[in-house]
């Protein structure tokens, strides 16, 4: 398969990228800044046409990921930075795809879990999911992501796309060994021992694993009869204090210090982060995707986390071994 992924230089894309190119696929990302990787690599600023829209003519497959990161403090110059970077890149490819003669056959655009409201008493499919915003009491932080997530599906269905099949990805976090990535940073928690509940601790965590990630995008380009929003999640979400819990004995120890909400919030305005990537209750489902009869590898996070731990150790080995 041509398969091209706009902002495909984050950890989701970089997970995609190398598994379609160690398939043998031909991939080309499109980035702001190029850099050197296996796979080729076209420059586009994501808001303008320009040359890179030649790479979508007769290509298989757009995966667009383009979006600038959340994990920062939402500063208003970064919340006009991350609504932008997502509607005005999903904008342009609309215009892209209508103007080429041989369009991508299926266009997959990153959306997100956070799309739902905080949810405690229920989960949240495709079908009866409610969406987050009007909620009261909910910080402003929670809601500026709400509002940014329907602009993103709006920007992407807004325009019909007669030759081109569209799927809005409503991922929760992908979990990958990789360094810097989200479970990186959870897994960092427990090996200094910090890795206690999140205050108040019953806010349920909504992940995948990133074979499951794979497998799922791989599931719906194939499944032709799949259009619309797709919930890309684990079927079992689990409290905060599971989620750690779990991991804590996946690493192979026992204490773990609990985090009030107050010391939450100092230490995520050190890290320039939002605490609102941790305490707001995700409890997603892929509903579409069980019916559908996508079989997951990872449904569990006890399974997950183990495995996620010893690919962790075994890549900071290898890495070690090489800088001798």
């Amino acid at each position: 398969m041509k398969i091209v992924i706009p902002g495909g230089t984050g950890q989701v894309g970089q997970i995609l990228a190398r598994h379609f190119h160690q398939q043998g696929d031909h991939v080309t990302v499109l980035s702001r800044r190029p850099h050197a990787v296996p796979w080729r690599v076209v420059p586009w600023d994501g808001v303008t046409l320009g040359p890179w829209i030649e790479e979508l003519d007769r290509c298989d497959v757009c995966i667009n990921l383009a979006g600038r990161s959340v994990n920062c403090r939402y500063t208003p110059a970064n919340r006009l930075s991350i609504f932008e970077s997502r509607v005005r890149s999903t904008q342009i490819l609309n215009q892209a795809i209508a103007a080429i003669e041989h369009p991508p056959s299926v266009w997959l655009n990153a959306s997100t879990a956070t799309i739902y409201r905080h949810a405690l008493d229920r989960p949240m499919d495709e079908a009866t999911g409610e969406f987050g915003g009007d909620e009261p009491g909910a910080p402003d932080t929670w809601n500026f992501s709400i509002r940014v997530a329907k602009a993103w599906e709006e920007a992407f269905f807004s325009k019909p796309t007669p030759g081109t099949r569209k799927i809005a990805l409503r991922s929760a976090m992908t979990l990958s060994p990789d360094r810097g990535g989200v479970f990186d940073v959870f897994l960092g928690l427990v090996r200094h021992g910090l890795g206690g509940t999140i205050l108040p601790g019953n806010q349920y965590v909504s992940w995948i694993h990133e074979a499951d990630f794979i497998r799922a995008v791989e599931f719906l380009i194939e499944r032709q009869d799949i259009a619309g929003a797709v919930n890309l999640a684990a079927p079992h979400p689990l409290p905060n204090c599971e989620f750690l819990r779990a991991l804590r004995q996946a690493w192979g120890t026992r204490i773990g210090l609990p985090t009030a909400r107050w010391m939450l919030e100092i230490g995520t305005f050190l890290l320039r982060t939002e605490s609102e990537l941790i305490l707001k209750s995700r409890r997603v489902v892929p509903g579409r995707l069980c019916i559908a009869g996508f079989e997951f590898q990872y449904p569990g996070w006890p399974e997950a986390s183990c495995d996620l731990v010893t690919r962790w150790r075994a890549g900071r080995e290898e890495m070690h071994s090489s800088r001798r």
